[in-house]
């Protein structure tokens, strides 16, 4: 995937919810990047106006986890 939108973002992340090992070999195979840039992207997506319009629910979720890590 070249432009993830916000949405894009949060529809993987609702798809695969908790952090497992299939996961990030599904976030480097699918998406083409890092995780830890992933988790960047996905942080900021929860945060965005467009993101939050399309998936409030898991915006809240990762906008918590994203809270908890810190």
């Amino acid at each position: 995937m070249d432009e993830l939108t916000a949405a894009a973002l949060l529809d993987f992340e609702a798809r695969w919810g908790r952090h497992t090992g299939a996961k990030e070999l599904a976030i480097m195979d699918e998406l083409g990047m890092r995780t830890a840039r992933y988790y960047q992207l996905l942080a900021r997506a929860a945060r965005s106006l467009e993101g939050i319009a399309h998936d409030p629910m898991t915006c809240r979720r990762v906008r918590g986890d994203t809270a908890a890590a810190a």
